[in-house]
């Protein structure tokens, strides 16, 4: 949503808003001493009490809300002013769209667990692509890689969904989106799932744990998975790099993995894990949490450093950007920098801070990142 907003022209007769309705509205919440308006917006120049900011402005978000409008807080020039302007009216999508794209994730993923189960990672290197089919693999597939890898994301995206309804912010079911396993070398049967916000951010705090409950949800998942994972997975010798066949895949370490993988396994030098199919789902689930709290645009990152750092987040993100292609992350990089963008757009409320709790929690993430980010994830 747009922060610029045109001169305001004070003529009753030109504008679509209705003008009594929002002037009783936010006089039960906040006093306000001027009031301009144009056909779009009103501005209101109000008198804050910070103690009671909070709750004031949320009470009148969802009641303009009921209504059919948005209000926005801003301090400008020593003031603060609320602008308002209509809702705009968006179609909502059958939830038989989410039920159908889930149960498509769910066969496309378990079509590439029997893949992997066979030991390979795409369809074309199977020499009887029919093998997929097969129900000892289709059930192995299904157990050990669709399993925790759907568990994962759906998790994840759960923990996005509950907390939106927490702060009041409408938003659609989880949309996930499946790809067969038809990619050459490379294979996760999903491109992963994403959450429509019906409603903008409230404020920061809503910004904050609605971004860090998908994460926060999903790591805490992928731990165990990927501990299971690196339990059960073979220790075998690692090749020089010479003498690696062009078919072989090498699967880039993150921190957290190689602590998990020295205490639990024993690995003689020279030696590495053999891949398998519950360590993959791990492996990938640690992949999308390390992405998303990325500190750009839309990505969860985006909300969580935009609600501490406010508009310094966009700093944040250009340093990430560096830091993905100088690890070989450059074509994600090139995806938010000319597609998502690294701007993310303020809350309703930007005023009222976050507290103590939440920085905290903030220092979290930082350190969830650090451990789950895969330099060079595939060579």
């Amino acid at each position: 949503m747009s922060d610029k907003f045109e001169s305001f022209d004070i003529k009753t007769d030109e504008t679509s808003l209705d003008i009594e309705l929002l002037k009783r509205e936010i006089g039960q919440q906040f006093p306000f001493y001027d009031l301009k308006y144009n056909l779009k917006t009103a501005a209101f120049y109000c008198r804050i009490d910070e103690e009671t900011l909070e709750e004031k402005f949320d009470l009148l978000r969802r009641s303009l809300s009921e209504k059919g409008y948005i209000p926005m807080l801003r301090y400008e020039k020593g003031e603060h002013i609320i602008y308002v302007v209509k809702k705009i009216k968006r179609k909502e999508k059958p939830v038989w769209i989410n039920i159908f794209l889930l149960v498509a994730v769910v066969i496309t993923t378990i079509l590439t667990g029997s893949i992997l189960n066979i030991g390979f990672f795409d369809i074309w290197s199977l020499s009887d692509p029919f093998e997929i089919f097969a129900a000892n693999n289709l059930f192995n597939g299904a157990i050990f890689f669709a399993l925790p890898l759907m568990s994962i994301l759906i998790i994840h995206e759960m923990g996005h969904y509950y907390v939106s309804k927490k702060h009041g912010v409408a938003s659609s079911l989880p949309f996930f989106l499946p790809i067969p396993p038809i990619l050459p070398a490379f294979n996760i049967g999903t491109f992963g799932a994403l959450i429509s916000s019906r409603d903008p951010m409230p404020n920061k705090k809503a910004l904050f744990d609605i971004g860090i409950a998908g994460p926060l949800a999903g790591f805490i998942v992928a731990i165990p998975i990927t501990a299971i994972g690196i339990a059960t997975a073979k220790i075998v010798p690692m090749p020089p790099l010479e003498q690696i066949q062009g078919e072989q895949i090498i699967f880039g370490s993150s921190f957290l993995i190689e602590i998990l993988a020295k205490v639990i396994l024993d690995i003689p030098k020279g030696f590495t894990i053999d891949m398998n199919p519950i360590l993959f789902a791990g492996w990938v689930g640690l992949l999308i949490t390390s992405i998303n709290l990325l500190p750009a645009g839309q990505l969860d990152g985006g909300h969580i450093f935009r609600a501490v750092l406010g508009e310094k987040q966009k700093y944040a993100g250009w340093i990430a950007i560096i830091i993905m292609i100088l690890t070989g992350w450059w074509f994600f990089a090139f995806i938010i920098v000319f597609v998502m963008g690294l701007m993310h757009p303020p809350p309703l409320n930007d005023d009222t801070d976050i507290d103590i709790k939440r920085k905290l929690l903030f220092i979290a993430a930082i350190i969830i990142l650090i451990l789950c980010y895969i330099p060079l994830p595939i060579m």
